[in-house]
């Protein structure tokens, strides 16, 4: 084994404990704080609030989230296509949050959360299964965006909107939660992407171990949302 893919190993050992940590530290942290007196803030005031929440409801509260834009990013781990299929989720997550929000649809959290962890499970085992990435990931990614968005809502619903400023609110917050992501994907791009991604043993050192533990994680998760 060469220097480079002692550290290499060294760099999974290291990653692999960062999710473990993250995943045991974030289970207190579902709960959504519920902001008050909305209604003095000024618009300015609300817009950065809103920005702010929704950033931090993918860094650092938001795990799942946060597991799902990394297996995006595992198998191709470079920016164009990642960045491709972040477009399809983004689109797809503003068009069910805005929904939700003006309740025009009324999805169950019973149903959305579990099929969000199924997501995050079924983009995993395929990094695994398959060598390369495939067109019809775009579309996939779309309709998971689309359910991911409600999980937004749901999110966005616990904390409130203040109805004088409810549209700029919400966009605020699709924004914060659209930088949190891009912080998420220029993070794995620096730390192992741009280092890693050309290397021959890139997916039987990286993408392989990695979305094992995603997807072992996203199953505790299902089973956990579904009985519990």
């Amino acid at each position: 084994m060469t220097g480079l893919q002692k550290d290499t190993s060294r760099f999974i050992y290291k990653a692999t404990g960062l999710i473990i940590l993250l995943f045991l530290v974030s289970q207190p942290l579902w709960a959504h704080v519920i902001v008050g007196e909305l209604e003095k803030m000024s618009k300015t005031d609300a817009a950065i609030l809103y920005l702010k929440l929704g950033y931090t409801h993918i860094l650092p509260l938001g795990f799942d989230h946060i597991l799902f834009v990394l297996s995006l990013f595992l198998l191709s781990p470079k920016l164009k296509p990642v960045l491709w299929q972040a477009t399809a989720f983004t689109v797809a997550h503003c068009i069910t949050l805005g929904l939700t929000m003006y309740h025009i649809i009324t999805p169950s959290p019973k149903i959305v959360e579990p099929i969000i962890a199924l997501s995050i499970m079924y983009v995993a085992l395929e990094n695994i299964f398959s060598p390369r990435l495939k067109t019809s990931r775009i579309g996939i990614v779309f309709l998971f965006g689309l359910v991911h968005g409600m999980g937004f809502a749901n999110a966005l619903g616990h904390l409130g909107l203040p109805k004088n400023t409810y549209l700029s609110s919400l966009v605020m917050f699709n924004v914060g939660v659209e930088l949190g992501q891009l912080t998420v994907i220029l993070a794995a791009f620096f730390l192992f992407g741009k280092w890693f991604g050309e290397k021959a043993y890139y997916r039987s050192r990286v993408v392989i171990p990695l979305s094992i533990l995603i997807s072992a994680i996203a199953a505790y998760w299902t089973v956990q949302r579904i009985f519990f």
